[in-house]
């Protein structure tokens, strides 16, 4: 196991929620994306891509459970550069024996949402609180179980609004779009 590049990538984690929980202590973080959080997001993504460069994905064989979650989170917050997002997912995917599938879910959904398509785990919330709509409501609590995430009620099955519903969720925040669309969500 790398013991300093599981230091750096916890380290890295620590300080990304560190900066997001001041920020919403401040009530800074419900208009839009905070430069500050982008800024330590864009730091933290640069730092991964050296990791990666070295020993590939951060695997917990390779840094450490606590420290392959801090890459995850990384990633997850890599939202401003979708290509890395993606080919991280890629890389998770390729190694999911060696990661916690959870994480594999949530990167899956996340990249979902981001591009305004249905997601299959249901771990993406719209901004009213209410779950992201799906790809197939009928068999999300199997997926959820192999991924290890708990099931669902049928009652929160229900209120999932369906695929169709995605554009008019898409176009109650047109500012959120177009940042989409400039940083190269498609």
């Amino acid at each position: 196991m790398n013991t300093k590049f599981s230091k750096e990538l916890i380290r890295l984690a620590k300080k990304d929620l560190q900066v997001r929980e001041r920020l919403l202590r401040e009530n800074k973080l419900s208009d839009g994306y905070h430069p500050e959080m982008e800024k330590i997001h864009k730091e933290n993504v640069r730092h991964l891509r050296q990791i990666i460069e070295q020993i590939g994905f951060p695997t917990i064989s390779k840094v450490g459970q606590e420290a392959s979650e801090a890459a995850w989170l990384i990633v997850q917050h890599s939202i401003s550069d979708p290509e890395f997002m993606k080919s991280s997912y890629q890389m998770m995917f390729e190694d999911q024996s060696d990661i916690n599938l959870k994480h594999l879910a949530f990167l899956f959904d996340r990249i979902q949402f981001f591009q305004g398509k249905p997601q299959k785990f249901g771990t993406q919330l719209n901004s009213d609180g209410s779950i992201y709509p799906v790809m197939n409501k009928d068999e999300i609590n199997a997926m959820r179980k192999d991924h290890l995430l708990p099931e669902f009620s049928q009652e929160e099955i229900d209120k999932i609004p369906p695929i169709e519903h995605i554009e008019s969720i898409e176009s109650q925040n047109p500012d959120y779009i177009a940042w989409r669309q400039k940083v190269g969500w498609k």
